[in-house]
């Protein structure tokens, strides 16, 4: 038996990891629910897939997801990207799909299918995005790690970035998911411990059109398979603690063609006019109760105000110091909460900047 009900017992299952699989594959199908988490399951394939071409489609129960209703509950699975599988090892694959309904339209939480298409529409753009995302560490009993029993840690300050005994907690979860991204593919560019106790960042990209949001999402699975190993939970609120301690975003990072080459601060300060004129439209799908987060304080601005500035964290939009100076690169959309959907932002991100689409009338089978 493990000692913890939460925790996997490791040693024990590696006694049947190496066992020969008589030519079959696993693959983890994996899918974003109805409150913008993550689910999976796994298929036998008798044969290893060269390509997302070879994986078939599969369905699930949806009214078990809030994705539809108990009358009509099958709702189908899509793969659209693939990768090499850290925990089962090769040849075994993680699936990411899309859900879409058995009437041939796409389900209502399927936000990368729109996404998808405004990419491809603007692909001559060539839009990169990097993502930031934070995260907060609870244990198995809802206590933020390293934080005392009942009390709080000191002030801020010398967490972010911080090493050393008492500064930064649970390190292992993070090397283990770093490596597990890189493994898998994944578009990784780096982590480091925030300004909360607790709480971490990596960041994903640059990722030219949709397949930044493939990745993130497929990040945040691994993310929350690797805690699984170490009895964690991950946490994606965006105030996971009240008071004076800083929120956790998902700071979002854009760069067009345009934009990369010499004189592109006229197209990087073009798209950030656009941006101010919908402001409340992005704030709408840029994460639930980002309120509580975009405050005026502790790096970010108001939910209510759109700002943007030169090296400026409290700030709407930010435009880094080199950028300004060499008058071309990218800028930073720092109001996007942590927990939001990527494909939900990069696609009104693109939206906003280039122009929407007319609405996609499908036949119903």
């Amino acid at each position: 038996m493990a000692e913890s009900k939460f925790v996997s017992n490791t040693e024990n299952l590696m006694k049947f990891m190496s066992l020969d699989q008589k030519g079959s594959v696993m693959a983890e199908y994996i899918w974003i629910d109805s409150s913008n988490g993550v689910r999976s399951k796994t298929k036998t394939l008798k044969a290893e897939p060269k390509s997302v071409e070879d994986l078939p489609e599969w369905n699930f129960d949806g009214s078990s997801t809030g994705q539809a209703g108990g009358d009509n509950s099958d709702v189908y699975i899509r793969p659209v990207a693939m990768y090499p599988d850290p925990f089962r090892g090769a040849p075994n694959v993680l699936v990411l799909t899309e859900c879409w309904d058995n009437d041939g339209s796409p389900n209502k939480y399927n936000h990368r299918h729109d996404a998808a298409r405004l990419m491809e529409a603007h692909a001559k753009h060539k839009t990169w995005f990097g993502l930031e995302q934070e995260y907060t560490l609870f244990d198995e009993l809802d206590n933020v790690y390293g934080w005392p029993k009942g009390g709080f840690p000191g002030p801020q300050g010398p967490y972010y970035c911080g090493v050393g005994t008492g500064k930064v907690f649970c390190r292992d979860i993070v090397e283990a998911h770093y490596k597990a991204c890189l493994f898998a593919g994944i578009r990784i560019s780096g982590v480091n411990a925030e300004v909360m106790p607790g709480q971490w960042e990596f960041q994903v990209g640059p990722c030219e059109g949709i397949s930044l949001g493939d990745e993130l999402w497929m990040a945040r699975f691994l993310l929350h398979r690797v805690a699984e190993e170490f009895g964690a939970k991950i946490s994606f609120h965006p105030k996971p603690i009240p008071g004076d301690w800083n929120g956790a975003g998902l700071h979002t990072n854009v760069s067009s063609e345009e934009m990369r080459q010499p004189g592109g601060m006229k197209h990087i300060e073009a798209a950030i006019k656009r941006l101010e004129s919908r402001h409340e439209e992005h704030i709408a799908v840029y994460g639930a109760d980002n309120a509580l987060r975009l405050t005026g304080n502790h790096e970010t601005g108001s939910i209510d105000t759109f700002s943007y500035g030169i090296a400026n964290r409290g700030a709407s939009i930010r435009i880094g110091a080199a950028v300004a100076k060499e008058g071309c690169g990218y800028f930073e959309d720092r109001r996007p909460a942590s927990n939001a959907d990527p494909y939900q932002i990069t696609g009104i991100m693109v939206e906003t900047i280039y122009g929407g689409l007319e609405p996609e009338v499908f036949k119903k089978e």
